[in-house]
């Protein structure tokens, strides 16, 4: 993203295209460890078990998040969420959660799960808001050896 941030009334949800995949790898090139591969973003985007979404803004691409629906689970996983650092603050990450959640619930999905770095204080904030709780510590989860934690939001009843 370059030059001033997008309206946040200007910031759309929508399913990823192929057409989106360069700019998805670009952000993911914003990030240190833990990148998808245009080869993966490509199989994520064109998969029938997985929902991606892109927020974008004045025409640029601000975030996305990958979403598995696997075919014999009850739960969907989030595997990935970018979003650009030039646009946090934005609700970006919260508008692309909640897309995410949606499509679970039309798959019929009893619960999301997710991973997330023990050490990202914003984003566990913005799951904690959102109802996720800790599942389980994973130490050592991340390439460059972060600790993670499983999250979980299940929809129906309350969390364990």
């Amino acid at each position: 993203m370059r030059g001033r941030q997008p309206s946040v009334s200007r910031i759309r949800v929508r399913a990823a295209k192929l057409a989106d995949v360069p700019a998805m790898l670009a952000l993911e090139a914003l990030f240190p460890s833990d990148r998808m591969s245009v080869r993966s973003i490509r199989r994520f985007v064109t998969a029938a078990s997985a929902r991606v979404f892109v927020a974008t803004g004045d025409e640029a691409l601000l975030g996305n998040l990958v979403l598995l629906l696997r075919a014999r689970s009850t739960k969907a996983r989030i595997y990935s969420v970018v979003v650009d650092p030039q646009a946090r603050g934005l609700g970006i990450g919260n508008r692309l959660v909640e897309a995410a959640e949606r499509a679970a619930k039309c798959e019929r999905r009893s619960a999301v799960t997710l991973e997330v770095r023990a050490d990202n204080a914003v984003a566990r904030a913005l799951y904690a808001k959102r109802g996720y709780i800790e599942e389980q510590r994973l130490p050592r989860f991340y390439n460059d050896g972060a600790d993670g934690l499983k999250l979980i939001r299940n929809f129906k009843g309350r969390n364990p």
